[in-house]
């Protein structure tokens, strides 16, 4: 009896020291978890260190032999995820709050900010961005809004403007001059109720003519010159209650429209483009308020009619490089105003009408040539030593700088006639220099 509880007294001893080291692992393993868990919390350890030597499932801690588990519940309660943080804007008027999104976007598809403008579109106070301006909307003074939009020279490069300009339902000014935007004009826009002035001009923007314009009863302002705009330009835009409209610069292919003499347009600019044809006998008329009347560098055909003598406020009438052909209208002289008249680069000939060298009293530049004039009398020749008159590259016999007679022979062996041919020597006003000595002509 006794040799049996011997044993059972060995067999308990051998038990109880066989579960001590497991015991001991079982507290390191603890120790090391908790260790692990206050590493990934941000706690330090007490060497003062980073907590990356830790005891963790990525270290090479010889006592610690249980692989890393990607699921650990102790870690989970230990260390919860954090939610991300969000400001939240406050505006300072419900319609900013509706623009806010959309500049945004815009944003997001510049692709060219050379100058950072686009740094300072960020929170909620829009109006203090980079070429945004605020104002009062119309229907309500009390709100805020985003009214003008400039853009100028901020050399910005975006695919398109679609999405921009069309959802800014306040927006009354628009001008983009001078940046990289390409794409088309939305049709949208027609639906912008306050906006009067929009100037996309000096961009990379094509398509047709921007018919959305065409009916928008506010619009006043109309520049889209330097772009690959094409096609025709609608005849309607030329009645629409514009007061600028500067189309030049880009690749519309077309007769100038009759209706031209029925404008109200006070700066209008076509050069540049591929107009061609004659020029209606009644756009100068039309234009007779406007100061500058610009038609250099189409394909415009035909004669000068006696009606350029209607454009009385003209300081500058230039209709150089094109395929205008004829005398010179006496009628020229009736433009008192006018201190730039070019009409180099086309392919008139005759003399040069001493009535008009005497009549345009300020005259600054005037450029006949590269045409086909044969004859300068003294008054002209007065303008041509102070500078005024440039007649090189005519056929001029005793001037230098003159075409060849070859060239000359060959021009005018094709008989070029004009119609109302009684009209050539009409002056439809008084010639100031009638009260004026010829000495006193600059």
């Amino acid at each position: 009896m006794s040799s049996i509880l011997g044993k059972l007294l060995v067999s308990t001893l051998y038990i109880l020291f066989l579960s001590l080291p497991l015991h001991t692992s079982a507290h390191d393993i603890n120790r090391d978890t908790l260790n692990f868990i206050n590493a990934r919390s941000g706690h330090k350890n007490k060497g003062g260190g980073d907590g990356s030597s830790s005891k963790g499932c990525n270290n090479n801690n010889q006592l610690n032999k249980i692989p890393c588990k990607k699921s650990n519940p102790i870690q989970a309660a230990a260390a919860p995820s954090l939610p991300v943080k969000t400001d939240s804007l406050v505006f300072a008027d419900q319609r900013l709050e509706v623009v806010y999104p959309v500049i945004q976007n815009f944003k997001s598809i510049i692709t060219s900010d050379p100058l950072g403008v686009t740094k300072s579109w960020v929170g909620s106070d829009i109006c203090s961005y980079k070429g945004f301006y605020c104002d009062n909307p119309p229907d309500n003074s009390s709100a805020i809004a985003l009214a003008s939009v400039d853009f100028n020279g901020f050399q910005l490069a975006a695919s398109t403007l679609d999405g921009f300009i069309d959802k800014l339902p306040d927006i009354a000014l628009f001008h983009a001059n001078s940046n990289n935007f390409s794409g088309t004009i939305s049709p949208q826009i027609a639906k912008l109720p306050y906006l009067y002035e929009l100037d996309v001009s000096n961009n990379q923007l094509s398509g047709p003519f921007p018919m959305a314009v065409l009916g928008m009863d506010t619009l006043t302002f109309l520049d889209i010159r330097f772009n690959f705009f094409s096609g025709a330009v609608p005849p309607q835009i030329f009645i629409q209650n514009l007061e600028a409209l500067f189309i030049n610069d880009n690749i519309f292919t077309q007769g100038l429209p009759d209706n031209l003499g029925n404008t109200h347009i006070l700066l209008l600019t076509l050069a540049n483009n591929k107009f061609n044809g004659p020029i209606p006998r009644s756009l100068p008329k039309a234009l007779s308020t406007l100061t500058e009347v610009l038609l250099l560098n189409n394909q415009l055909t035909g004669c000068l009619p006696y009606e350029i003598g209607y454009l009385q406020e003209a300081t500058v009438f230039d209709a150089g490089n094109n395929q205008l052909t004829g005398p010179l209208p006496f009628s020229l002289s009736c433009l008192e105003k006018v201190e730039l008249l070019n009409l180099a680069g086309n392919l008139l000939y005759g003399m040069v009408p001493e009535v008009v060298c005497a009549g345009l009293v300020n005259l600054v530049n005037f450029s006949l040539s590269d045409n086909y004039f044969t004859h300068v009398g003294p008054l002209c020749r007065i303008l041509i030593q102070r500078g005024v008159l440039d007649v090189r590259n005519n056929c001029i016999p005793d001037l230098p700088f003159q075409r060849s007679v070859f060239e000359c022979a060959t021009f005018f062996s094709h008989p070029r006639m004009c119609p109302f041919m009684w009209a050539h020597n009409f002056i439809p006003c008084k010639l100031p220099f009638q009260n004026t000595p010829v000495s006193s002509i600059p």
